[in-house]
């Protein structure tokens, strides 16, 4: 069997040979045989919470937004329409000012509620009063979407776990959203140091899918988080879209950017099948995925393997059971959700296998970080770190802000 580094190929789409437009540098949407998909979804009917740090109207996301909210700490951000391009990669319609050619979003029949929140730096205060401005907006937010007509929820705010004791509010918050039958997605990050490149929170918790990043290769990105809470991968590297400012495209990459893929590929999957539930459709992109190259399961660095949405929508196969969560960390919730661990459930006849370690064979793809996807800050930072001083009060806060940077398409 063919394969390219870490994962299966899983059919590249051909570039339109006429002459470029934007759509044609769009190269995730190519690999994802996006018109194919577009004639069987577009994500209708669908509704995608994004928790980040502000949405702008742009005009690719003319139809596309709904009422959100904001919540403590919003428009406190160095970006505060970060969430511009996350919500654009998602449903773009593709017609930029005056109605002129742009950007495409993978469902761009979907429709996006923007949650504002704080993305914990503002250039003073300590790590905790940072990992505070955070969780103080991240807990309600998942609360609101939770009780929000939205199904999916895709979180683009993450923190480091290694520096990040995840709070009561913010584990509860997450508890509560699975315990309202939404499908929540959130980017796993990148390394928080040299020698841990941990699951950031809330991808790290129970129920949560953590995705990662992978370039057009279909090679995982250096330096995103590796570990057991590693689900799925979606491109997330070199990605145009509409954003707010500048020219009104922007390049741009991380595992936010992944996890609004995945969003909206879940999105297009439960357009067509609306009685589904988020059960049954996060099954069907596990089942129809494209896996580590070398045949294993999973492994802890690019999880199950790469979404493929057009594969799901065409032959979905057997959904399962509609009351039975396909990933092993989480089992359906009592009642009255607690911030304990859930118990872990016995794997359903169409769920994946129990994953094996990331040692059992499986393609080693925990590559070390490279300067690739930081900011000199960080760097900086780091170095800082090595010197024993300042690590956690320094180092963090850059890393926390690192991957909301883009650059003019």
């Amino acid at each position: 069997m063919a394969a390219v580094v870490g994962l299966v190929v899983f059919g590249v789409g051909a570039t339109p040979a006429h002459a470029e437009t934007v759509r044609s540098r769009q190269w995730h949407l190519t690999t994802l045989h996006a018109e194919e998909i577009w004639q069987r979804s577009t994500g209708k009917g669908v509704t995608i919470a994004l928790i980040d740090t502000g949405v702008k109207a742009v005009p690719e996301l003319s139809g596309r937004l709904v009422p959100g909210s904001d919540f403590p700490g919003a428009g406190t951000a160095g970006r505060k329409d970060g969430g511009t391009t996350t919500a654009a990669v998602i449903a773009g319609t593709g017609k930029g000012p005056g109605g002129v050619q742009s950007a495409f979003g993978l469902a761009p029949g979907a429709k996006i509620m923007p949650l504002n929140i704080s993305d914990g730096y503002t250039g003073k205060g300590s790590l905790a009063d940072q990992e505070k401005a955070v969780d103080a907006g991240l807990a309600p937010a998942l609360r609101y979407a939770a009780d929000s007509d939205a199904k999916i929820i895709s979180v683009s705010v993450t923190l480091p776990v290694i520096a990040h004791d995840t709070s009561p509010e913010v584990r509860d918050a997450v508890a509560y959203a699975m315990s309202k039958n939404k499908l929540v997605f959130a980017g796993v990050g990148y390394a928080s140091y040299l020698d841990d490149p941990g699951v950031d929170t809330p991808a790290s918790l129970p129920g949560v899918v953590g995705v990662t990043a992978i370039d057009s290769k279909l090679t995982r990105l250096k330096g995103t988080g590796v570990g057991r809470t590693v689900d799925i991968a979606a491109p997330g590297t070199e990605i145009i879209s509409a954003c707010a400012g500048g020219t009104g495209l922007c390049r741009t990459k991380g595992t936010e950017v992944a996890s609004a893929l995945a969003a909206a590929s879940a999105a297009l999957v439960w357009s067509v099948h609306p009685d589904w539930t988020r059960n049954q459709v996060l099954r069907v992109l596990l089942n129809t995925i494209s896996g580590p190259s070398d045949g294993a399961v999973r492994n802890d660095s690019i999880g199950y393997g790469a979404v493929r949405p057009l594969r799901a929508l065409k032959t979905p196969g057997d959904p399962g059971p509609r009351d039975e969560y396909p990933l092993d960390d989480y089992a359906e919730p009592n009642p009255t959700p607690t911030p304990t661990p859930i118990s872990t459930p016995t794997p359903s006849a169409g769920a994946p296998a129990p994953a094996p370690s990331a040692s059992a064979g499986t393609p080693d793809l925990a590559a070390a970080p490279g300067t690739d996807g930081h900011s000199t800050g960080f760097w900086i930072a780091l170095g800082v770190c090595a010197a024993g001083l300042l690590c956690l009060a320094v180092g963090t806060p850059l890393l926390v802000t690192d991957h909301r940077r883009g650059r003019t398409a």
